[in-house]
């Protein structure tokens, strides 16, 4: 039989971004049973107008023999006409796209065209209630909705209600983390323990050995709240005697300058001056990311709004503990617990039941320390015109750190297993090998189902809710 082919819509592969390693990621580790071509994007993209055909070099990575795999590279994600030039090649039995809605609008445009023939697959995040109605013709565009979070899958159930879809079309993966790549790195492997060694003299500079690392590994932009991140590692180091502050050290991966953000460095310096803060700016391959986890002994994440949070995730695979604020996809790290012992599952979360940033079930697992937000303000824009912002104190979150400091070496190693035990359970799914598993499942079901839209579809016409219930006077 032969296999499928899908063509991916999402950031480039061969890219650093979140969205692209994931990517990466899936598509190498269905590569046996799907073919690939993507549709791969960027800012500015390098290789713009190119077709980068990987079959060869995918095959000999991987050993799949028929293996295939091409990249057409384009600014952004697109455009129609690209879209229909690449299906009119390549032939793909289904296109499968990723990311924020907001910048598919120009595929969910064609979407009658397009179903006629094939699916289309979205892997899903929406960082936050209230449920985005406004999403609900954007989800009933699909045909299958693969959920990287709970909360997200949730979500979809309650907005997509006006013709409502079947149980197979709305699923969860959460994302996975290869276990290969991110592991700790430990004395018996001398090589990668002298690289390691390496590393951290070159980060650090010099002979400098901190006793302490705190780790923050995000974008720079004002939902990340690098700042708050900042000021809570300052306010923790005040807390200790000065010969053991001197011994403590913020990393933080990203880029230290961004519009969107703000100057680190001199929030760095004015707000944290007599403290170490190192800043790692650079791409970095996969080793050098897991030398970073392992040089840290706790990863912190206190964004507002989040997805998933790949940076703690990671860590978790390596053995690295987290702080992370409750939120989003980051409460799936947590291992919260109900009653009777057991984990919270994707079922657990219903209408009655959204999210946990309230703090409903605090029971979690021994290798996170939760920061509970204390302020939720409705935000908004035009595109998307309300979500809670969920913030954390930077007081909390410097009594954390404090808390996993005090614990010593010992006990943050044994917590760190117990994370990467919980990541690699099956019915957890948050490594790379059981996302890949619940792609190939979810996605031939998909197959098997789907059922091609009519050339038309008729809809009675009735009058909006907002023209009934708002008046605009012009």
């Amino acid at each position: 039989m032969s296999k499928k082919k899908i063509l991916l819509l999402s950031d480039d592969l061969r890219m650093s971004s979140g969205v692209g390693t994931v990517s990466k990621e899936f598509v190498l580790g269905t590569i046996n049973h799907y073919d690939w071509v993507q549709l791969g994007g960027a800012i500015k993209h390098p290789d713009k107008g190119k077709i980068i055909d990987l079959s060869e070099d995918t095959q000999k990575m991987s050993g799949v023999k028929d293996a295939y795999l091409k990249i057409y590279c384009t600014d952004g994600y697109g455009n129609q006409e690209i879209l229909r030039n690449v299906i009119n090649i390549e032939k793909p039995d289904a296109i499968m796209h990723y990311t924020d809605p907001r910048f598919w609008m120009w595929l969910y445009q064609m979407e009658h065209e397009l179903r006629q023939h094939i699916p289309i697959f979205y892997y899903n995040i929406w960082d936050d209630l209230p449920y985005p109605h406004w999403n609900e013709n954007f989800y009933e565009s699909c045909d299958l909705i693969m959920n990287i979070s709970r909360q997200t899958k949730n979500i979809v159930n309650n907005v997509w209600v006006k013709n409502p879809p079947e149980d197979w079309q709305v699923t969860y993966i959460p994302h996975g983390i290869n276990e290969k790549d991110f592991h700790s790195i430990s004395e018996l492997n001398i090589e990668e323990w002298n690289a390691l060694e390496k590393f951290k003299k070159e980060i650090f500079g010099g002979e400098y050995k901190p006793n302490f690392v705190l780790y923050y590994n995000n974008r720079n932009i004002r939902r990340k709240l690098p700042g708050d991140v900042i000021l809570s590692f300052k306010t923790f180091c005040d807390m200790l005697p000065k010969e053991e502050a001197n011994k403590c050290v913020l990393i933080m991966h990203t880029h230290p300058q961004d519009n969107n953000g703000t100057d680190l460095p001199q929030v760095a310096e004015k707000i944290a001056g007599d403290y170490k803060v190192v800043f790692s700016a650079g791409k970095l391959d996969t080793p050098h990311m897991n030398f970073l986890v392992n040089v840290a002994d706790v990863t912190i994440n206190l964004a507002s709004n989040e997805g998933y949070g790949l940076g703690t995730a990671e860590s978790l695979m390596a053995e690295t503990p987290i702080i992370v604020n409750v939120t989003g996809g980051l409460q799936d790290q947590c291992g919260f617990k109900k009653e009777n012992g057991e984990y919270l599952t994707v079922d657990d979360y219903t209408d009655e039941f959204p999210t946990n940033h309230s703090g409903k079930y605090k029971h979690h697992g021994e290798w996170v320390k939760p920061v509970w937000p204390a302020c939720r303000s409705l935000q908004g824009s035009v595109p998307t015109p309300y979500i809670f912002d969920d913030r954390p104190k930077w007081e909390d979150a410097a009594l954390k750190i404090k808390e996993w400091y005090d614990v010593g070496d010992e006990e943050r190693k044994r917590c760190g297993e117990l994370g990467r035990e919980f990541l690699l359970d099956e019915n957890v799914g948050m490594s790379a090998i059981h996302m890949c598993n619940r792609f190939v499942k979810d996605m031939d079901t998909a197959f098997e189902k789907w059922k091609p839209r009519k050339r038309f579809t008729l809809y009675k016409c009735e009058e909006s809710n907002v023209e009934r219930n708002v008046g605009i006077i012009n």
